[in-house]
Formats: C-alpha cells, sequence, structure tokens
C-alpha cells in the first residue's frame, strides 16, 4: 500500500512524531500517494521525510515545532496546517513511546509524561482536527497509533500499556460522538523493528530470538504500519470506525506452549 498504489492527490495529512521510525514511514506513504504532508515534534528533524509522489515528483513534508503535550500547542499545529493548506482530511497521532521503568518506583513525575505523551496529546491533536473536519464537506479521518502493550500486561512500561489502552478506549468513544463527519480507527501495533532494535533487544541474535515468538516468523516494520493507514485512509475502508486493527503478525506463541520447547 506504500508503493503508490493508492493515490490521494489534494489530500492534506498531519503525522505527529513523523521525523523518524514509524511516523517518517507514514508520512513517506501519504506523500508517494500525492498527499500534502504536515509533521511535527518538538525538534526540527536534520531531514524531512521526502519521497516520489504518483507523478515521479520528488515531494518533501513541512515541519511545525511542537510539543503536543500541551494543548495549545496541539491546537496551533492544525491552525499552521489549515493556514498552509487550506484543509485537513487525515490526523495520525503517532508520537508516543516510553522508555522502560519499574512501576513500583517509577516518579510521579515520569508517569504524567508518559500519559501525556501517549493519551492527552492525541486527544488534543484530535479536538483540534474535529473543529475543522466537521465544518468540510468531506468530513476527515484520524488515526490512532496504539499498541499491544494496550491489551495485554506491560510489564516495565506500565504507565505507557495503561495509556495506550485509554487510546483504544477513546478511539471508540470519539468515533460514536464525531460521527458521521469524521471516522476515528486505532491500529495496536506489535513488535515492531524500527531501527533501534539491536540495542534493545541485545544484538542481531536478541532480535532472532523475539522474532522467533512471532508467528509470522518476523518482526514488523514501519513500513507494515503505514501500509495498514493508507489502506484506511484510502479509497478501501469508507465505513470503518470506532475499529482498533491489531497489527501483530499473529500475536505472540503461548507462555505454555513456550514452556514445551515451541517455537524452536
Amino acid at each position: 500500500m506504500a508503493d503508490g498504489s493508492v493515490v490521494m492527490r489534494g489530500n492534506v495529512a498531519l503525522v505527529t512524531g513523523g521525523s523518524r521510525g514509524v511516523g517518517r514511514a507514514i508520512a513517506r506513504a501519504f506523500l508517494q500517494a500525492g498527499s500534502e504532508v504536515v509533521i511535527c515534534g518538538r525538534t526540527l528533524p536534520d531531514e524531512l521525510p521526502h519521497a516520489k509522489g504518483p507523478d515521479g515528483d520528488e515531494c518533501s513534508a513541512t515541519f511545525v515545532e511542537a510539543d503536543l503535550r500541551n494543548a495549545d500547542e496541539a491546537f496551533h499545529v492544525v491552525a499552521e496546517t489549515i493556514e498552509a493548506h487550506g484543509r485537513l482530511d487525515v490526523l495520525v497521532n503517532n508520537a508516543g513511546g516510553s522508555p522502560a521503568s519499574d512501576a513500583a518506583t517509577s516518579s510521579p513525575k515520569f508517569i504524567e509524561k508518559i500519559v501525556a505523551l501517549n493519551l492527552l496529546a492525541p486527544f488534543y491533536c484530535s479536538q483540534a482536527a474535529n473543529t475543522v473536519m466537521q465544518h468540510q464537506e468531506e468530513g476527515g479521518l484520524i488515526i490512532n497509533i496504539g499498541s499491544v502493550s494496550a491489551l495485554r500486561p506491560s510489564p516495565g512500561t506500565a504507565a505507557y500499556g495503561a495509556a495506550k489502552a485509554g487510546l483504544v478506549s477513546l478511539t471508540e468513544s470519539l468515533a460514536v460522538e464525531w460521527a458521521p463527519k469524521v471516522r476515528v480507527n486505532c491500529i495496536s501495533a506489535g513488535l515492531l523493528d524500527s531501527g533501534a532494535g539491536p540495542d534493545h533487544y541485545g544484538g542481531p541474535e536478541g532480535m532472532a530470538r523475539v522474532a522467533s515468538t512471532v508467528p509470522l516468523g518476523r518482526m514488523g516494520t514501519p513500513e507494515d504500519v503505514a501500509g495498514l493507514v493508507l489502506a484506511m485512509a484510502g479509497p478501501f475502508a469508507p465505513y470503518l470506525s470506532g475499529a482498533n486493527v491489531v497489527l501483530h503478525g499473529g500475536g505472540e506463541w503461548p507462555a505454555f506452549l513456550r514452556s514445551q520447547g515451541t517455537p524452536t
């Protein structure tokens, strides 16, 4: 889906956290489809996402500096997008994440920051986008990038898992409140190799061991997430709203099977 097979000329997409990893892949997918793309973050990246559009022209995203944990700055990003492009068709709430932290000793300040980034920021951005999309003839689409940590225990990242669980609930509630003009969906991504995997999992051998727990035999990639985002935003799923699509390669091998030595 992220190879130019979906064409969305004239659409405007805002991708939060779009300068690296999954967000960068999503931004590039929209550029390949012919969309105008705005990304945002706290610091200007060394290189903006760029790609060849459907006509073969090199296209680049534009950048707005913002800390989306602040509601005023979230509204500012949407306002800047409208000023530059006149509309907003798709908001992708991608910015998020968390370092590992033991739940027993996590400080209140740390917990508040993680919840703000992974739940409050998407809420603020969605509110801002909705104020625009409700007045557009075609409405709009909001896609929240979540995590399977919302759907299973998340030891070591409890605040993150709780915030992502809240994001699933938020998706479902907003899809009801803001219909029929605005559709809202969530993608709960599983294990992803976004470039930092070897350091996080202890090198290539650690990566291979982690990948072996996924039924499809590999970790997901940023392009896997981008492809699903484009499928949701394109003409193929106009009735999809309030959905949480789990993108995890079949899940993880159950613990009782691993205890028996499966997978090998």
